[in-house]
């Protein structure tokens, strides 16, 4: 079978391996479709700690069960049976320790990942490991949702997990930093949660444009060509917004959510800073005076990726639109450029 392997960064092989067989506890699929994001623009450039080359990587994974262990049950009862549509969980919780007992699996100490332990899905085959199995990581796909959709289903598990956090509600004015195809989901999850307004903040105009056709905010900010905090006061008559959403891996977009909140707002810290500069300003009086709350984001529960798939399969957050380019596993650097070049909302990789 075709693989793409991570050896080193810059370094992903396309190469032929045996096709795996599944242990007794293991659930073998055909991969569909695979999508790119952001991390493995990282990956490839820099590699990632938990990874250990070679590893076959890609974690948004949906196939079709081909073979299932002894040990697996049968469909009809619960388990998997060949021709079964799935989609994949990545970030693998341990199901055991405090956090995992206490339902925050998102934020396991012991989290495993696909794409970093074990082989992910950028091959013909995959191996669905126990410890997916076992934390009831392995989703069925809604009728009338195809592979590239469900393929999405994962990163829209992690915009779930962060509104969910940030508590995105009803009547609520949202901004939203970066119009990536995170940003895109955000906008369209919290329209999907009932926000009043949504405004898409970017820095690159071209992108802003690209990603603003598909999901019609409210307004648009390009904040290369003005103040995007003024911006935001203009359009809420200087009472700023109930939420802000930073969708972007950058420091300054933290700073400017503390300002662009409302009273008793809500600030999303929903992209990781760079490794090299994790610090940010925080203004500690606007904390306290206006009462802001600010919130982490990280990843997403099993739980979220089964109601991820009903968010796409009941239209509420529609995601065939957003999947721009269609790619095969032989085209995956081509794939990386595009994701790397912001030319692309958001791209699939079909083995």
């Amino acid at each position: 079978m075709k693989v793409a392997r991570f050896y080193a960064p810059g370094d992903i092989r396309l190469e032929e391996a045996p096709e795996p067989d599944p242990g007794p506890d293991e659930v073998k699929i055909a991969v569909k479709q695979c999508s790119t994001c952001g991390t493995d623009v990282k990956i490839f450039n820099h590699g990632h700690h938990h990874l250990v080359p070679p590893r076959v990587i890609g974690h948004e994974i949906a196939g079709e069960v081909v073979e299932v262990g002894s040990d697996i049950p049968e469909s009809n009862a619960g388990g998997w049976a060949a021709g079964d549509r799935v989609q994949v969980i990545a970030a693998v919780p341990c199901g055991q320790c405090a956090e995992c007992r206490d339902g925050r699996m998102q934020v396991c100490p012991n989290q495993t990942s696909v794409g970093y332990h074990y082989d992910g899905g950028f091959a013909e085959y995959l191996i669905v490991p126990r410890q997916v199995l076992a934390v009831d990581g392995l989703n069925r796909i809604p009728d009338g949702v195809d592979f590239a959709e469900a393929s999405v289903a994962e990163p829209l598990a992690c915009v779930l997990n962060g509104q969910e956090l940030a508590k995105v509600g009803p009547g609520d004015d949202v901004v939203v930093v970066g119009a990536g195809p995170i940003g895109c989901l955000h906008v369209r999850l919290a329209r999907a949660r009932g926000a009043n307004r949504v405004f898409l903040v970017e820095l690159n105009r071209a992108r802003l444009d690209m990603s603003a056709a598909k999901v019609r905010p409210d307004a648009t900010i390009c904040s290369a060509e003005v103040d995007a905090i003024d911006e935001v006061k203009k359009l809420t008559d200087g009472r700023g917004v109930d939420v802000v959403i930073t969708a972007a891996a950058a420091g300054a977009a933290q700073e400017d959510a503390q300002h662009m909140a409302a009273r008793s707002g809500r600030i999303s810290f929903f992209g990781g800073l760079p490794k090299d500069k994790p610090t940010i300003t925080l203004d500690s009086n606007l904390v306290h005076y206006r009462e802001l709350t600010i919130v982490g984001a990280n990843g997403s529960s099993p739980a979220h990726n089964k109601k991820a798939l009903e968010l796409i399969a009941s239209g509420q957050v529609p995601v065939a639109d957003l999947i721009t380019h269609r790619l095969r596993l032989s085209e995956l650097h081509d794939a990386i450029k595009l994701v790397s070049s912001g030319s692309a909302i958001k791209v699939t990789i079909q083995p």
